[in-house]
């Protein structure tokens, strides 16, 4: 008989884990989402969109404790430095790292997830010591996405030419990563030089999984050697097409995993979904969102499942219902299939 640790692994299954989870066996948040062959769900923030007054975003972090405690795998919070109303939304407002550090002390288990930040707009010294700071002070919970930025009112804002973002966004990661990584690091950049100093705090297991978005100007090889997964767009969601054009491009950079590791793929999807558990997936507002009872849902995510996607990301910020509604019928009626893992528990402490 094999003896059970506290958080429900035996000892075998924390052995193969090592195995399949490499640096990331321990990082609670990681664990919390990713396993090879399964899907859990998240839930993207904001959950109603800012549309003029900061009072649209009210209630907020209610909403999200109820995500913890009904045992959804992460929120995500995405990063818009400015504003432009010819683009669309203007995500969740806040800093994505000031957001997530206050969030983090109001939850104990959620993975808290960015989606994602922009690199090539961010200096890595601020990155990493944003970053650092929340994983330890939320216990280990941060995934950190991460990408090259597609608002091109915010490039001339920060002095940046948003034609060269390919290669900063690949300084960017490098210097971040030598930054959480090492001790004494000695970094020789475009970006800046570093010599003798530490920076602290260091995350919490050591490392933090960074998942690059979309192609963030890169190669599928460059992604798939030097991120630690992959967030793409689904593509199509009202019948089985979209998934299985979705399962090609994921078939594709797996392959070209080193070493064959596990490197988790994520997607997501705008959801209006409705009361009756019957209504048939139909995309509105051109595709942009998908319309469904959760029958609908249902079959997708497990469509997703099946080409080897590993979180679904859900926005419910288009629903026609109250949001509360919709997460207690996702927690009851669709998260029992598609469960948060068992794992690391957060390392939390008393700061």
């Amino acid at each position: 008989m094999e003896i059970k640790s506290k958080n429900n692994e035996s000892h075998h299954e924390r052995q193969q884990s090592t195995s399949t989870f490499g640096k990331f066996n321990e990082h609670p948040g990681y664990r919390r989402m990713f396993a090879p062959n399964k899907l859990t769900i998240g839930i993207f923030l904001p959950i109603k969109f800012y549309k003029g007054q900061m009072a649209d975003l009210k209630g907020q972090a209610e909403i999200v404790e109820m995500i913890d405690q009904l045992n959804f795998a992460s929120i995500w919070v995405r990063d818009v430095p400015l504003f432009d109303p010819n683009f669309g939304d203007a995500g969740q407002v806040f800093d994505p790292f000031v957001y997530l550090a206050y969030l983090a002390a109001r939850t104990k288990n959620v993975s808290l997830a960015t989606g994602s930040a922009i690199f090539t707009l961010r200096h890595p010294m601020d990155l990493a010591k944003s970053a650092s700071s929340i994983d330890v002070l939320s216990g280990g919970r941060l995934i950190l996405g991460v990408a090259s930025g597609d608002r091109a009112i915010e490039f001339p804002a920060y002095g940046i030419d948003a034609n060269h973002r390919d290669v900063r966004f690949r300084e960017t990661v490098e210097f971040f990563r030598n930054l959480v990584q090492h001790q004494r690091p000695s970094i020789q950049s475009s970006l800046g030089q570093v010599k003798g100093g530490e920076m602290l705090p260091k995350p919490a297991t050591g490392d933090i999984p960074l998942i690059v978005t979309g192609s963030s100007q890169q190669s599928v090889g460059w992604i798939a050697e030097n991120s630690d997964g992959w967030l793409t767009y689904p593509g199509a969601t009202a019948d089985a097409s979209g998934p299985q054009r979705l399962s090609e491009k994921i078939d594709s950079w797996r392959k070209k995993i080193p070493d064959g590791l596990f490197k988790p793929h994520m997607t997501n999807e705008w959801i209006d979904l409705i009361e009756d558990p019957d209504y048939p997936r139909t995309p509105i507002r051109g595709g942009f969102i998908l319309r469904t009872g959760r029958k609908g849902l249902i079959e997708l995510l497990k469509e997703w499942q099946a080409v080897g996607v590993n979180h679904a990301a859900l926005g419910i910020q288009f629903s026609s219902r109250p949001p509360a509604d919709v997460i207690q019928e996702l927690a009851e009626e669709v998260l029992p299939l598609f469960p948060s893992h068992a794992g690391p528990n957060p390392l939390h402490t008393k700061w």
